[in-house]
């Protein structure tokens, strides 16, 4: 059996811990996550999905504010003997010290085809700059930024209506059995780590609270894209009337007209100009309001003039 400590945190890591504890070849002897944290209108303190996994089934939890300035945690880590750490969006830096406990490695899930998006938001920003795909990787963990070896890979297709909760989705699903033939590989000798070319580093960084805002200057499939990239996390959005409305889901369509303007009404949604092209509103979330139509919310604006 392989001794595995799994690090993870949001819902998206929640298949893969599943997955390796199933299994027959695994065995997950702790788990490290976020500290719990206020949530809801109540602020009630709510534990990630993880450590509820943990706790379900009886595994070890740890959860430092960081692990990096924890050395009860990492001396309690290793006493659980792991041959490898395994990392899969769990929120903090790991430090030498931590990155030596285990065996063999440390390794990471990565949502991206490295060395591109290494960073933050991988999955965002493939979304959000029109790739056509994009993938996952399992990489040995290394003190700079997403830079160490990669194990192995796959690619996924990005359709163009696909927004960023689907490819969490896509990713969720086929990370558990790439992280176990990654384990499996390393510990048999049949894997063999490549460096990554320097030559294709494209870095992912956070979205800032200006990337969010629809510049109806740019093309409909800029926007698009950014609609999809963001869909729900946090959302695109643009103001009306003094009102913040959310764009959730778009379509490219011909026209023209000046940036920002409201140039069709059809049965689809609302079609608004772009620096290139138009772009039909189908979806969106007007500011305290649920989600609706974007045909809906325009005709209830009307009624109201």
């Amino acid at each position: 059996m392989i001794r595995v400590i799994f690090f993870g945190t949001p819902a998206i890591a929640l298949n893969s811990l599943e997955y390796l504890y199933n299994s027959d070849k695994i065995e997950v002897a702790g788990v490290v996550t976020q500290p719990d944290k206020p949530a809801g209108r109540g602020h009630k303190l709510t534990m990630s999905v993880i450590k509820q996994f943990a706790l379900k089934h009886d595994i070890p939890v740890f959860q430092p504010k960081s692990i990096r300035k924890d050395p009860e945690i990492q001396k309690a880590l290793k006493a659980l003997n792991p041959d490898f750490f395994v990392t899969f969006a769990f929120g903090q830096i790991l430090s030498q010290e931590v990155l030596d406990i285990p065996k063999y490695e440390t390794i990471n899930l990565h949502a991206s085809l490295l060395p591109k998006y290494r960073g933050a938001n991988p999955i965002q920003r493939a979304i959000i700059n029109g790739d056509k795909e994009t993938g996952i990787c399992t990489m040995i963990t290394e003190l700079g930024l997403d830079c160490g070896d990669v194990c192995l890979k796959q690619v996924i297709p990005i359709p163009e209506t696909m927004n960023c909760e689907e490819l969490f989705e896509k990713i969720s699903v086929l990370s558990p059995e790439l992280l176990e033939k990654t384990l499996r590989g390393l510990v048999e000798g049949s894997i063999k780590p490549i460096p990554q070319c320097e030559d294709g580093v494209c870095m992912a960084n956070k979205l800032t609270k200006e990337e969010t805002a629809i510049d109806w200057l740019k093309s409909a499939r800029e926007i698009h894209n950014l609609v999809r990239g963001i869909y729900k996390f946090p959302s695109a959005h643009f103001m009306y009337n003094g009102k913040l409305i959310k764009v959730l889901q778009t379509k490219v369509v011909d026209g023209n007209g000046k940036p920002g303007e409201f140039v069709e009404i059809t049965k689809e949604g609302v079609k608004v100009a772009c620096g290139k092209d138009c772009l039909l509103l189908e979806r969106i979330k007007p500011e305290g309001k649920g989600e609706m139509n974007a045909r809906d919310w325009y005709n209830g604006l009307k009624k109201q003039v």
